[in-house]
């Protein structure tokens, strides 16, 4: 097996392994921008950046072998693989929901704050095996009869935990959920043309659960019937899935497993120091939004009034720790941009660009400009994206067609066995089959039911146009999911966002933004589930997990999301001001979605002055930055930064920019003392702080509904007032 890396390369050497999921089970990806691949792997931990070439039979070399499978040459003849229903344990579910429940809760306040999520499959991946090995070495104990934990259980659970939390971003919960709310539609403004007070629906726990039900299981079944063709005939990479394997198998071996446990003692510690830290912090955090370590003004005063500041965040550190160097540098080069320079001018011309003494909240003023500039870059840097993976698909499809693989006859022992692995691999893969009637019948059924519920939910969202968009879906599925396992780019969001727009348009005035806000979720999780589905037959395959038990924990996991998911909102909802632009949780991209479907159904014309000017130049730009990328060499592409991360702070503000990119300098200084600590403990400090800092928002929220305000306000501003 060949896996190489731009910025190294993933070896077979005593235990290392990666852990790479740049679709959801990634789970680092701009809200808005579902599961964009921006370019990284983990080395256990470590980001690597773009460029993970497998070979195709991913059997190159007898080592590469032994390291997918997790087992010594000696014991391979030996391994019994489990049945499918013996790889889903009742501990292994327990696990899940405990996990799925932690994890939600941390993307949901990553999408309700800043919208970027890293990659929390590192944490995944240790805290199951963690879990079911504690579990079982605890009952052997107490003299219980336990069950051997097995790769194909640790898949199993990995597979259930993302796509429970996977809800928690795809449900848009942070998006175009939250953009129907009455908050975004005044925020955006009561006489803001084509911002009806009709087109308002507020979160409630049912109707948002019935929502998630009806449109989250379709995906899963739309293209099981091509999943031989697109592992095994195809043999699509899908670099991800091929990476996590290994991470799976290498905790089953003796080596794996020792480093297992010092990651998770690792983890374990970050996450107490950073849910200790983010104790301290709520005592100085006061009443309002302008106390505490939150609001310190780190690099001077005049700085902070345009959010550059460090506000001493574990989370965006430890986001800054998992992101690339070039995903963080992005993000702070886009701050400077607009917080540095773009924004402060336009300020200037208040008065001749638009009316002067607005609110600082106002479409018509500077923050029209803030908010479309910022949507310009994310749909021209996903356009670009789309477009060239359709075209790679294409292109990539013809040539299977054209030719077939050429398999040459050898007789050596070593190519011997590693033909029998493969075999093997494939035979337990087409062993547990499930039926092309089960599949349709499934799709069938579940798209019945949707496009007779959605418009209860939905009324703007005629039946006829779910039934369309359930029609075209399996193809745009098939070309995202293709796509993924070319490139490891998912772009489900751009394909929710063609949806959106189509819909708004075709609606009209009347509903528009209701039904086109819907029908994004719609698209959205066919397209994303599909991709995430065969991405885990993937890993599933190179684990010799059961493709039904793939299937089972995905559909399990789903359910588990489908309440999880909605249940952790709620409490963000119920305990803190969500939505509002000076609360922590302010929920930028509801404003973002909801002045796209806007856009869909009004046009351009009520836009500030030559604010469609600047963003016709913004989105041009990030065609051209995405082009250069593509076309110099990557010596020079790794430093060319990438146009949505750029668009990221645009809106919400520098300030997690600066706590990213500490993060990103202390993995930088870290790498260049011990890089092999680096790659193997990075990850796990990174999950620690993260899942340290989520953790405490569990009692924060509980303090928040019983009304216990924080007893200190720490307060900074000049020495002498003016």
């Amino acid at each position: 097996m060949n896996i190489t890396a731009n910025r190294g390369s993933i070896t077979n050497k005593h235990h290392t392994v990666c852990s790479c999921k740049a679709a959801k089970n990634s789970r680092f990806h701009f809200l808005g921008i579902r599961n964009q691949k921006l370019g990284f792997c983990f080395l256990m931990g470590t980001e690597q950046t773009t460029s993970v070439e497998i070979s195709e039979p991913l059997l190159q070399d007898e080592n590469a072998v032994d390291k997918i499978r997790g087992v010594n040459a000696d014991d391979q003849e030996i391994e019994r693989i489990p049945e499918w229903k013996e790889q889903i344990t009742i501990r292994g579910l327990v696990v899940s929901a405990i996990l799925g429940t932690l994890f939600c809760i941390i993307t949901h306040k990553l999408n309700l704050t800043v919208g970027i999520i890293p990659s929390l499959n590192v944490a995944a991946g240790l805290l199951g095996f963690f879990f079911v090995k504690s579990w079982t070495e605890v009952s052997a104990k107490l003299g219980f009869s336990v069950k051997p934990f097995t790769r194909q259980e640790n898949t199993v659970i990995q597979t259930c935990v993302v796509a429970c939390y996977g809800l928690a971003f795809s449900g848009g919960f942070g998006s175009y959920l939250l953009s129907m709310d009455e908050k975004t539609y005044k925020l955006i403004g009561e006489d803001y043309p084509g911002n009806r007070a009709e087109d308002v629906k507020n979160p409630g726990l049912l109707w948002m659960m019935g929502f998630i039900f009806v449109v989250s299981f379709l995906g899963l079944f739309s293209l099981v019937p091509l999943r031989k063709v697109m592992v095994l005939d195809y043999k699509l990479t899908y670099p991800s899935g091929t990476a996590t394997a290994m991470l799976i198998n290498s905790f089953h071996t003796s080596t794996g497993a020792e480093l297992a446990r010092n990651q998770v003692s690792c983890l374990g510690k970050y996450l107490s120091i950073s849910f200790c830290w983010s104790c301290f912090k709520w005592f100085f955090s006061g009443v309002g939004d302008s106390c505490g370590f939150d609001n310190f003004p780190s690099l001077g005063l005049t700085l902070f009034k345009n959010t550059f500041y460090f506000d001493f965040s574990p989370t965006y550190v430890g986001c800054g720790l998992i992101c690339p160097h070039l995903v963080n540098c992005s993000v702070l080069f886009g701050a400077i941009v607009s917080w540095g320079f773009l924004w402060p001018f336009i300020s200037l011309k208040a008065g001749d660009w638009y009316p002067s003494g607005l609110g600082s909240n106002d479409f018509k003023g500077l923050y029209g400009y803030k908010v479309f500039i910022a949507i310009s870059l994310i749909l021209g840097d996903g356009l670009y994206n789309l477009i060239k993976i359709i075209a790679v698909t294409v292109k990539e499809v013809s040539t299977k067609r054209q030719s077939l693989p050429i398999i040459k006859e050898v007789t050596d022992g070593n190519t011997s066995k590693l033909l029998a692995e493969e075999k093997k691999r494939d035979e337990v893969f087409l062993r547990d089959g499930i039926s092309n009637w089960y599949a349709a019948s499934g799709y069938i059924g579940l798209a019945a039911i949707s496009i007779a519920v959605m418009p209860m939910i939905f009324p703007a969202l005629k039946w006829y146009l779910v039934l369309c968009s359930y029609l075209i879906a399996p193809a745009l599925a098939f070309c995202n999911s293709y796509g993924t396992g070319l490139t490891d780019w998912s772009l489900a969001s751009t394909y929710g966002k063609i949806g959106l727009f189509i819909i708004a348009s075709l609606v009209g005035s009347n509903g528009g933004v209701i039904a086109g806000l819907a029908a994004c979720g719609v698209m959205m999780s066919i397209v994303s589930t599909a991709a995430d589905l065969m991405q885990d037959f993937k890993t599933g395959y190179l684990t010799m997990s059961s493709p039904k038990s793939m299937f089972v924990s995905q559909i399990v996991g789903t359910a588990m999301g489908c309440v999880i998911a909605p249940l952790t909102f709620w409490m963000y909802w119920t305990a803190f001001d969500v939505g509002t632009p000076d609360s922590p949780y302010k929920a930028p991209y509801a404003v973002i979605y909801r002045e796209m479907a806007i856009l869909g159904v009004e046009g351009f014309s009520e836009l500030p002055k030559h604010c469609l000017a600047l963003c016709c130049g913004f989105f041009v730009a990030a065609l051209a930055v995405n082009l250069l990328r593509d076309v110099t060499p990557k010596k020079v592409s790794q430093f060319i930064p990438i146009p949505m991360a750029m668009a990221v702070p645009f809106y919400i503000g520098a300030y997690f920019a600066i706590d990213m990119f500490v993060g990103t300098v202390i993995l930088f200084v870290w790498e260049r003392i011990n890089r092999k600590s680096s790659e193997d403990y990075a990850g796990a400090v990174a999950s620690g702080l993260i899942c340290g800092d989520g953790i405490w928002t569990i009692p924060s929220a509980i303090l928040s509904i019983f009304r216990i305000n924080p007893p200190i306000c720490m307060y900074f501003g000049p020495s002498v007032s003016t």
